[in-house]
């Protein structure tokens, strides 16, 4: 089971390749001359950002102080693109984070999505199953100041924004040769962005 463990990397961040409606997403990190890639899907980057933000605030809520920063420290912002070669080690399944009140870090965790199936393959008992799923899980494991938290989330939730404008009629995204309106009864929609 490799795990890729990472404590307080060089770059953390949250970016994509391709064209929007096409582009592939990956976490990287980077630390000592290492680089980890991991490919994951939009919704994950998008959720992990709002999650963070979320954990971020109420660890600022509950303790205060200068622990964690409300807004992205300017110096932390990363608007840099993926480092190259992006080959990604493994694709993301379940993606978990947590706060550790000791350190004072967040830890994020990735666990690849074969983990995942092999665990559902494993159907005996749950032990069977929790079994497999920690023997073949490729993991990332970060932990970053709440600062970088804060950086990663800002800059993963512009990534996200940052694909096909919304239909103003459905929500659904739009081509740049419009789509197939469910508002519409099923007719292409000339609106674009």
């Amino acid at each position: 089971m490799p795990v890729y463990s990472y404590d307080q990397p060089e770059r953390f961040v949250a970016g994509a390749v391709g064209q929007p409606g096409e582009r592939a997403f990956y976490l990287q990190a980077r630390a000592a001359g290492r680089l980890t890639s991991v490919a994951c899907e939009k919704v994950q980057v998008a959720a992990l950002a709002e999650r963070l933000d979320e954990l971020l605030d109420e660890v600022l809520r509950q303790q205060g102080g200068n622990a964690v920063p409300a807004v992205t420290p300017t110096d932390l912002r990363d608007d840099d693109p993926l480092e190259q070669p992006i080959m990604a080690d493994f694709r993301a399944g379940t993606i978990a984070l947590g706060w550790d009140a000791e350190g004072e870090v967040v830890v994020i965790e990735c666990e690849s999505a074969e983990a995942e199936a092999d665990a559902e393959l494993a159907e005996d008992t749950e032990e069977d199953r929790l079994l497999a799923e920690s023997a073949d899980a490729d993991v990332l494991r970060v932990r970053i100041t709440p600062a970088a938290a804060r950086a990663f989330a800002e800059r993963a939730l512009k990534l996200v924004a940052a694909g096909r404008p919304p239909c103003p009629l459905c929500g659904l995204p739009l081509d740049s040769d419009g789509h197939v309106c469910p508002r519409q009864n099923g007719y292409r929609s000339g609106i674009t962005g």
